[in-house]
């Protein structure tokens, strides 16, 4: 699945080579429509070709895209919805107002969804972007995830599945062995260098649970980085998850004396109610 190294190579006399940047990922803070939640915009920049992920309230995302586009940076080519709850997929009407008519790309019960992609299935955003679909069914039965690659730039949308410091959305349709998949075999099986760009920033209030789990190094130094920034998406990888992230730490003794269960999914399951009653 993995892509080889083929940034362009930009090179001065007299300097060290740079690499050319392809993919841009350009967050877009929902702060007065959901409160929390995260749009995002993909484009290759080569071709300008763009996709617009979760743009659940229009009238912040609007004025983005249009800039955007005006201003001959990127050319929407379609919205991505990682899964069918409104404050990811609500606005997707709103969007294709707007812009015109687009494909969908998203869970099956996505509003409007025109195409879902199976598990595992990939496309292209413009010459060099692969994204490859990832199911990950719990916090909804269509929840996708969206791992994105450009050379050595890889980056995973998770929308509800999984947030900084705490892999996940409530069990609303799904069950703990699901959402142990979805975490710890699929999410913990992608390249320790790839960037979470999650549906909400949530990782102030999340820390607080970790540290009730577990203090170690790794929790500390996400705390004092969530005391400081507002917008922690992008900021941290799969690999950093897998050290801060309590639930995807499920066969860490300390976890697992925190719950007082040993088997993973039961580990999960503890950890999630726990966290619904903090």
């Amino acid at each position: 699945m993995l892509a080889s190294r083929t940034f362009n190579r930009l090179i001065t006399p007299g300097r060290l080579p740079v690499f050319k940047r392809k993919m841009h990922i350009e967050s877009i803070p929902m702060w007065t429509g959901s409160g929390n939640n995260y749009a995002y915009l993909i484009s290759d920049e080569p071709t300008k070709e763009a996709m617009v992920v979760d743009p659940a309230h229009p009238p912040e995302v609007i004025p983005v895209l249009k800039s955007r586009i005006e201003s001959g940076k990127i050319s929407l080519k379609a919205i991505i919805n990682t899964h069918h709850h409104f404050d990811h997929a609500g606005g997707n009407e709103g969007i294709l107002k707007q812009f015109g008519k687009l494909p969908v790309i998203g869970g099956k019960d996505c509003y409007l969804v025109t195409k879902t992609p199976k598990h595992g299935e990939t496309f292209k955003i413009g010459e060099r972007i692969n994204v490859t679909a990832l199911h990950t069914p719990c916090h909804t039965q269509d929840s996708i995830c969206f791992y994105a690659e450009d050379g050595d730039q890889r980056a995973v949308f998770t929308g509800d599945t999984l947030f900084i410091g705490v892999g996940c959305g409530r069990f609303f349709e799904g069950t703990a062995q699901q959402m142990h998949t979805a975490l710890n075999e699929i999410l913990a099986n992608l390249p320790d260098d790839t960037k979470v760009y999650p549906g909400h920033e949530y990782t102030k209030q999340n820390v607080k649970f970790c540290m009730a789990v577990s203090q170690t190094e790794p929790i500390k130094q996400l705390q004092a980085f969530a005391e400081k920034n507002k917008e922690t998406q992008g900021k941290f990888t799969i690999g950093e998850e897998k050290l801060h992230n309590v639930f995807m730490r499920v066969n860490d003794p300390e976890v697992q004396k925190a719950t007082g269960k040993t088997n993973a999914v039961d580990v999960m399951r503890a950890l999630r109610e726990m966290k619904n009653k903090m």
